[in-house]
């Protein structure tokens, strides 16, 4: 039996995770694993220590210089790929997955993508229609492949310390209980959410900021700020720039306010939480609206524009979210019921079918 699996992806968290999920179920079947990433992300040893790491030239599909980056890429990476010849070739989206992946069509490997956002981002778009699988984690809103046959819908897979919170049962707020809010706006922060939600929060009614208990990401040039008006405004507040441990404050949160990234997304619907989402506005394609439509539509959360996120509408929006307490636990048994279960196993199983097919 060959063993090597080659495995491509970014490098912000929404690629990682999901590849590091599988690496270890791989790993677990007695598969071996070859990460293969641009030289930025050499440091992947960290992330995948039972792998090993090749590192291949790519740069941002918008670049000048990327026809010819990923050209000389996609020649590297041919000449691994028929040295290790890899039972598969799983790619996970951004550009440095670009040239890995299209060596791999060039070599008649099996191959497969996952796509993590409900909208096919740009990289997976230049592949979709030439490798073998598309594994979705959410179903597929916009840019699907021509042959909607080699699409299978997995789920994300997710980091363990999400899946060990999988349907975590939501603690309703009790009358004049604390009102746990949890704030995060990715891997790296986001200066809107510290600049509209301490300004919301400090307009709301007494009787609700006195039992508000907010953990809150911040970047580390707004972090001062956003305690300083906390502590004005004599609301309760953990503050870090990284939380390590954010799967189980989402568990312990009566409800979120976030980002819509694809990570975020699967997490809030596999532990089962009520969210206020705001896309990230810029985004490609604006890839993160139809992830938050997702729960927005099913009832699990609201969808908020960043051009309609102000302090003002928010303070109007969190008494009346926090004043119906069951409605909040309905809309956590919303966000769990859209979650698909065993993402990262039902990923593996995929992949190695199309290397039975092969």
């Amino acid at each position: 039996m060959n063993r090597i699996i080659v495995l491509s992806a970014g490098g912000t968290g929404g690629h990682l995770f999901p590849a590091q999920a599988l690496a270890g179920e791989l790993v677990r079947r007695g598969r071996h694993i070859v990460v293969m990433t641009d030289s930025r992300f050499a440091n992947y040893a960290t992330a995948f220590p039972e792998a090993e790491i090749e590192t291949v030239p790519s740069s941002p599909l918008n670049s000048l210089a990327a026809p010819f980056k990923i050209a000389a890429g996609a020649a590297m990476a041919l000449a691994k790929l028929l040295r290790l010849k890899p039972a598969a070739v799983v790619g996970f989206g951004g550009y440095p997955s670009v040239p890995v992946m299209l060596a791999a069509i060039l070599a008649g490997r099996p191959t497969a993508i996952i796509e993590q956002n409900a909208v096919v981002g740009r990289a997976n778009r230049l592949l979709m229609n030439r490798v073998r699988l598309v594994a979705a984690a959410f179903p597929i809103a916009r840019f699907a492949p021509a042959d909607a046959s080699k699409i299978v819908l997995t789920g994300n897979p997710l980091r363990p310390e999400a899946e060990a919170l999988w349907g975590t049962p939501y603690n309703v707020p009790e009358p004049n209980g604390p009102l746990r809010l949890l704030v995060f706006g990715g891997s790296q922060g986001a200066r809107a959410l510290s600049e509209v939600v301490p300004a919301a929060l400090t307009r709301l009614p007494h009787d609700i900021k006195v039992r508000l208990s907010v953990v809150q990401q911040c970047r580390p040039e707004d972090i001062e700020q956003v305690r300083q008006i906390y502590a004005n405004a004599e609301i309760r507040a953990e503050l870090k720039t990284f939380f390590d441990d954010l799967p189980r404050r989402m568990a312990e949160a009566h409800l979120v306010i976030a980002r819509s990234g694809a990570g975020t997304v699967a997490e809030l619907m596999a532990i089962g939480r009520p969210a206020i989402l705001v896309p990230l506005p810029g985004a490609l394609d604006d890839n993160q609206t139809p992830n938050a439509d997702l729960l927005a539509k099913a009832g699990a959360g609201w969808r908020v524009a960043q051009r309609d996120f102000t302090p003002d509408a928010l303070a109007q929006m969190l008494p009346a979210a926090f004043g119906d307490p069951l409605g909040l636990a309905r809309r956590a048994a919303a966000a769990h019921r859209l979650a698909v279960p065993h993402a990262t196993r039902n990923l593996a199983d995929a992949v190695e079918k199309i290397m039975e097919a092969a």
